[in-house]
C-alpha cells in the first residue's frame, strides 16, 4: 500500500470574475507531492503558477474567485473546511513563502513580534517563549546578530535578510508542507543561490514537502526533485527533474528549456527566445494553448486539447506530436 501524499490536488479550476469579463487562470490542473518531496512549478507569466499555489492555501477572495476541484493537504480536503479550520491549518500544516516580503511583512510590527504572533497564535506558549523560539527561527535561517534582527522592522533589513525573515516566520510553526512563490525573484544571483541552498537544506533537516514556483529554470535544478511544466493555466509536462532535463517530450519545455544558455551567453550571442505572447486567459483558443506560438502546431492542436500520456514512468506530456518531434531541430527554427 502505498503512502498517502502529502498534497493532492484533482482537476483544479480557478476563475476570476473581473465585471462580465471571466479569466480562466488554472485550467485543470492536477499534481500529487510527496512527503519530503519537492517539486518545482515552472513556466512563462501568465502560466498560472502562483495562482495555483495561492488555490492551495485558499487565499484567493471568494467574492470574485471561483475554484472547483479538490485540494487535499495532509489527507485534508480544503474545499470542504470552513474558515476557522483553515486559519488552523496555515501554519502548524501548510505554510507559504511569498513573492516579495517587503509587502508581505507587516511594517508596522517587527520580524519578532510578527514570528511571536503566528507561534502564540498556533502553540499554547508564553510570550517570553514565544520570543526564545522566535530567536531560535531567526538563527535556523543564518540570520546575522539575531538578536538584533528580532526587534527590527522589515523596511530596516535588506532584501536578503528580509526573505530569510519570511522563511523564518514560515518556519516557525514546523509546517509539514511549505509553498514558495518565486522567493528569490525581487534578489541579486548572489543572494539568490544563497537562499535556494538555504531552502534546500532546510528541506532535508526538517523532512520538508515543497512547492516551489519558478520562471527560472536554474532555480529549478538547484532545488527540485521533480518538475511540472505550466501554460495557459495547464501542466503541459511533468517528470523527475533529470528526466525532464534529458528527454523534454512537450514542445513548451524544449524552447523553455532551450532559452537557457547552457555555457553562459557570450558577448553578441543572441539568446533563443519564444516568439509571439502567452495566451490571453479571458480568451483561450480551443485547443492547445501553445499551439499559436509553436512551430509543429497542426490542425488537431488548434481544434482540441491534448491528454495527458505517459513517456516513461512518472513522465507525463500532454501534446499531440510529442512521440515524433526531436529537440534540437525545434530550437534552431526559433534562433
Amino acid at each position: 500500500m502505498s503512502e498517502q501524499p502529502m498534497v493532492a490536488v484533482t482537476d483544479l479550476k480557478v476563475r476570476f470574475t473581473r465585471g462580465r469579463q471571466t479569466l480562466s487562470a488554472v485550467n485543470g490542473v492536477s499534481l500529487t507531492v510527496a512527503r519530503g518531496e519537492v517539486l518545482a512549478l515552472i513556466g512563462e507569466s501568465g502560466s498560472g503558477k502562483s495562482v495555483t499555489l495561492r488555490a492551495l492555501m485558499r487565499l484567493h477572495s471568494e467574492r470574485s474567485t471561483r475554484i472547483e476541484g479538490d485540494i487535499e493537504i495532509a489527507g485534508q480536503n480544503l474545499m470542504q473546511l470552513s474558515r476557522s479550520q483553515l486559519q488552523a491549518l496555515r501554519g502548524p500544516v501548510a505554510a507559504m513563502i511569498f513573492q516579495e516580503p517587503l509587502l508581505a511583512l507587516d511594517p508596522v510590527y517587527t520580524i519578532g513580534q510578527q514570528i511571536v504572533e503566528a507561534l502564540r497564535r498556533h502553540r499554547p506558549m508564553s510570550r517570553a517563549q514565544a520570543r526564545a523560539t522566535a530567536l531560535e527561527a531567526l538563527r535556523r535561517v543564518r540570520i546575522p546578530s539575531p538578536e538584533q534582527r528580532l526587534d527590527a522592522y522589515p523596511h530596516e533589513m535588506s532584501g536578503g535578510m528580509r526573505q530569510r525573515a519570511m522563511i523564518a516566520l514560515a518556519l516557525a510553526c514546523e509546517p509539514q508542507i511549505l509553498l514558495a512563490d518565486e522567493p528569490t525573484t525581487a534578489l541579486d544571483a548572489t543572494v539568490q543561490i544563497q537562499i535556494l541552498i538555504l531552502l534546500r537544506e532546510l528541506q532535508q533537516a526538517l523532512g520538508l514537502s515543497i512547492i516551489f514556483v519558478t520562471h527560472d529554470i536554474g532555480a529549478a535544478v538547484e532545488v527540485a526533485d521533480r518538475v511540472a511544466v505550466m501554460y495557459g493555466g495547464r501542466i503541459v509536462e511533468q517528470a523527475a527533474l533529470a528526466e525532464l532535463l534529458d528527454n523534454p517530450r512537450h514542445p513548451y519545455t524544449q524552447v523553455l528549456l532551450g532559452t537557457r544558455p547552457k555555457d553562459g551567453l557570450r558577448k553578441g550571442e543572441r539568446m533563443i527566445s519564444i516568439p509571439g505572447a502567452p495566451p490571453d486567459l479571458a480568451n483561450l483558443p480551443p485547443g492547445c494553448s501553445f499551439a499559436p506560438r509553436c512551430p509543429l502546431a497542426s490542425d488537431v492542436c488548434r481544434s482540441s486539447v491534448p491528454a495527458s500520456e505517459r513517456v516513461l514512468g512518472d513522465h507525463h506530456v500532454s501534446c499531440h506530436h510529442w512521440q515524433r518531434e526531436p529537440v534540437q531541430p525545434l530550437c534552431e527554427s526559433l534562433s
